[in-house]
């Protein structure tokens, strides 16, 4: 809270002083020696003033049972107190209980505006990997977050709403239930900002690299050339987090994003949760035996469209027509009798994908 006094430069101080305390004990000379000129950072450690204000700050989070993480508290997250993410907070603000040290942790980002394609593809990516011991973390903002925390929610697993303001609020007011609800089934809101704190465009980018720093990896599903999802990206590369990004039609706009990412060896192709898995070490996705127990509910010729589905990724008939050497009224036939048995889905436009 004492202007001048940024994530990087209390590290510092914590360093040299050893405890917060200090800094507060100490008189006009030493604060001086320490910080020179800057007369608005010794003036506000020497009024006090801002210690009424934490003191308002605890009283808000008694009240409305918020844990304040101090970042040598050992529920503080340690993925963020590693030494190439040295500008991550120092105080972190947590409603609910979920673990932010967990096993597994991935951030799931993209952009607001999502396709349809893009909302299941984070759904489905949530459901294959999902595991004992694993956080999905975003930011609770629409589109691609949305679909993300649902279906975390969904499938027991935790998830993690980070957001660029106080806790005293909700943005967008439409996600009001949905971060009940996270909280509910054993997941978190967190921030690094004060109740009080009021929406400011500029919070968002800084709010980004805590979920770059909270995940393990970070997969942006879609992404136009520009916005938040390739700043959490380029964060994550900075962070030395890896990056993946789902394909998407060359001539979609919210698939830029993500070909630009490959394209420029800053992400690596997601395809499926067991290649994620084998990149990031991890133990096969225990989505797999689902996968297996509905293959086995296929005849021959439906496995081999179900593959043919899983390799390309969203086909329409013609294009599956192309692939194969079966007629048009076969492939109607067997798509038909997969849509019956949950194996496929039908999208806009006669697109199928494997379920």
């Amino acid at each position: 809270m004492v202007p001048g006094i940024g994530c990087r430069v209390y590290r510092q101080l914590l360093e040299v002083c050893g405890d917060p305390k200090e800094i507060f004990r100490m008189g006009h000379r030493e604060l001086r020696e320490l910080f020179g000129r800057h007369e608005e950072t010794i003036g506000a450690i020497e009024s006090g003033a801002t210690l009424k204000r934490a003191e308002e700050e605890l009283r808000f989070a008694e009240r409305y049972g918020v844990d304040i993480l101090f970042c040598r508290d050992e529920e503080y997250p340690q993925r963020l107190n590693r030494a190439d993410c040295a500008d991550t907070p120092v105080i972190l603000y947590r409603k609910g209980k979920c673990d932010l040290n967990g096993r597994y942790s991935v951030g799931i980002v993209g952009t607001r505006k999502a396709t349809v394609y893009g909302k299941e593809t984070a759904e489905r990516i949530v459901k294959d990997l999902k595991r004992e011991g694993l956080t999905v973390v975003s930011g609770l903002a629409y589109g691609i977050d949305t679909a993300s925390h649902r279906a975390s929610v969904a499938n027991g697993v935790a998830t993690v709403g980070v957001l660029g303001h106080g806790l005293d609020m909700i943005y967008p007011s439409q996600n009001r239930s949905l971060a009940a609800e996270i909280v509910e089934k054993g997941g978190a809101l967190v921030s690094e900002y004060m109740s009080g704190t009021k929406i400011n465009p500029a919070n968002f980018p800084a709010r980004n690299r805590i979920i770059a720093a909270l995940s393990d990896a970070v997969i942006v599903v879609e992404a136009s050339e520009k916005g938040g999802a390739l700043i959490t990206a380029n964060i994550a590369n900075s962070y030395h987090r890896d990056v993946f990004a789902v394909p998407g039609r060359l001539e979609d706009t919210y698939s830029r994003g993500c070909l630009g990412l490959v394209a420029g060896n800053r992400a690596t192709l997601y395809s499926s949760a067991k290649e994620f898995c084998y990149a990031m070490r991890w133990e096969e996705p225990a989505g797999g035996g689902e996968q297996q127990e509905l293959f086995a509910t296929l005849n021959e010729e439906e496995r081999e469209m179900a593959r043919l589905l899983e390799e390309e990724g969203m086909m329409t008939i013609d294009e599956i027509y192309a692939k194969t050497t079966l007629p048009l009224p076969k492939i109607a036939k067997i798509l038909m009798e997969m849509e019956f048995k949950s194996a496929v889905k039908c999208l806009p436009g006669k697109r199928y994908k494997i379920m």
